[in-house]
Order: C-alpha cells, then structure tokens, then sequence
C-alpha cells in the first residue's frame, strides 16, 4: 500500500518513521518546508517526496497538520484523491473536522475517518519524530456516517502494525467531550501551575511531582489555542467544574478545616483508585 503523510512534524514524522520501521508499506511524504522534505528522504523515512498534485498516487493518506490548516487542505484537495482511497487526519479535535468534510468526501468517491493518535511529546517538528512514538498508546477512530466498515479495518490494522495497543471506536461528540477531560484540561492545568511567582525556587525541591504536573506546560500554543477554542464548549464546562472543585480545598484551607480536608483528599484517592482498577479489568484477557 502507498501512504501518503501531510506534514512532516512530530505526529507526521513519527508515522513516516514507523512506516518505514515497522510495515513494508511505501510511505510518500509532502511538508511546506523543502527543507523537511530532503531531511526525511534523506534518512529514508519516506520513499519519496510529493506534492498536493500527487495525491491520487496514495491508498491511504493521513494528514498531520494543525486543525484550521488540516480543514482548509482537506477542502482545497477533495478532487485530487485517488477515488476509493482512503482519507484520514490526526486532529485532536473531531466534530469540528468530521462534520465540515464528511459529506464532502463521499460526494467525490473518497473515503474519509478521522482520527486521533495518543501520543506526543513536549517538543515539536520532524527532528523530534520517532519510529517508537506510537508504541504501547491509545489511536481513536471517529467514524463519519459515510465510513464502510473496511476502511475502518484498514486503520485498525495498520495502528495495530505501528505499535499502538489499544484502539478505540468513537463518535466525535464523545471524542470531544472525553479529549477535553484527559487532555486539554491537563494542558491549562499544567500551563498556568507554572505561573506561580515560586517557580524560580523549585530547582531541587521536587521528588518528581513537579515535572509530572509541568511537562506538558511546553506546549505549542498556535495548535493548542486551535484546539482549545474548537472544543470550547466541552472545555469550558472541564475548566468550571476544576475552578469548583479546587474552591472546596481553598475554602478548607481558610477555614482550618483538617476533618473537610482529610474529606476531600480521601474521595479523590477512592475516584483514582477505581479508575486504577477499571483499567486494570479492561487489560484482563478475555
């Protein structure tokens, strides 16, 4: 099969390389940057470098852009796709892709699923992709109602192939409402912890707590704030119910009220534990 990757950052290198690294599949790359493009081919994470008017040369394509650009490149190129191939993304976003292209691309014979890979790291663009970034992480399929079940077949069997281990069916309403929790909130939780006047004196005083909670505060704020602003509602309603929550230990705090404390720290232990079991009893084998 020939794939084809739409930009050559983190997300996009990292399916060049595992591609190429994993499957015997030929990987055709496109990305703005020429530059890019030579360093890839270079170090054979592609097997050629195309532009837009070579899109109908793929089976599959995936493109890996921010989401306004993914949009826009999915509208401008709907006619140059091979017909009966397949397309799909990696937004971090799904209604807002999904429902402005679905009916697009059947319209032209293209069979186009979102998706979203789980993975990532706290740097961006090619020089940090990896052939591993995908092992042992989650890849989200969001169906459109025009998708056929062998296209999602053929995304199952490929993310199987790259080292994803768990690969979940969603519809995008779902998808958004779920991201907003486990991701974008952490991204603004982490992001604004690290606005404390205290900072500047944490060099040595952490165990690990510290760079778990601020890792993901190195964010690319360009396609954060796309994607935050394209989930808002679901975001908003994450980002109130925290502010909520957090008042209940400052209000225990101001009050000196050890047994409202003790209260509080107890029930979020027991919600995380039985988070720890249920993923536990999803792992057991059958």
């Amino acid at each position: 099969m020939d794939i084809a990757v739409i930009g050559l950052g983190l997300i996009g290198g990292s399916f060049c390389k595992a591609i190429k690294a994993k499957t015997a599949h030929r990987c055709l790359g496109f990305d703005i940057s020429q530059n890019v493009c030579q360093k890839a081919l270079e170090n054979k994470s592609i097997d050629k470098i195309i532009t837009e008017n070579d899109l109908d040369k793929a089976d599959l394509t995936i493109v890996c852009l921010h989401p306004a650009d993914t949009l826009n490149f999915l509208k401008k190129n709907v006619s140059k796709f091979k017909k009966g191939s397949i397309v799909t993304d990696s937004c971090g976003i799904k209604e807002y892709i999904n429902s402005n292209v679905a009916q697009l691309y059947s319209d032209n014979g293209v069979n186009f699923v979102g998706a979203h890979p789980m993975a990532g790291r706290e740097f961006s663009g090619f020089d940090y992709s990896l052939p591993n970034l995908f092992e042992g992480r989650s890849f989200i399929i969001v169906p459109t109602e025009f998708t056929n079940s062998e296209t999602t077949d053929v995304l199952k069997s490929l993310a199987a192939d790259l080292g994803f281990s768990n690969i979940v069916i969603s519809s995008p309403q779902v998808h958004d409402q779920t991201i907003a929790f486990t991701s974008q909130l952490a991204h603004i939780v982490s992001n604004a912890y690290v606005k404390s006047p205290t900072i500047e004196n944490e060099s040595g005083f952490s165990a690990g707590s510290f760079m778990d909670l601020t890792r993901v505060a190195k964010l690319n704020e360009d396609m954060w704030t796309e994607l935050f602003m394209n989930n808002r509602d679901a975001l908003l309603f994450e980002v109130e119910n925290i502010i909520e929550k957090l008042s209940e230990y400052k209000n225990a705090l101001k009050e000196n009220d050890s047994k409202k404390m003790h209260s509080l720290l107890k029930e979020g232990r027991m919600i995380k534990e039985k988070s720890l079991m249920f993923h536990a009893d999803r792992k057991k084998p059958d």
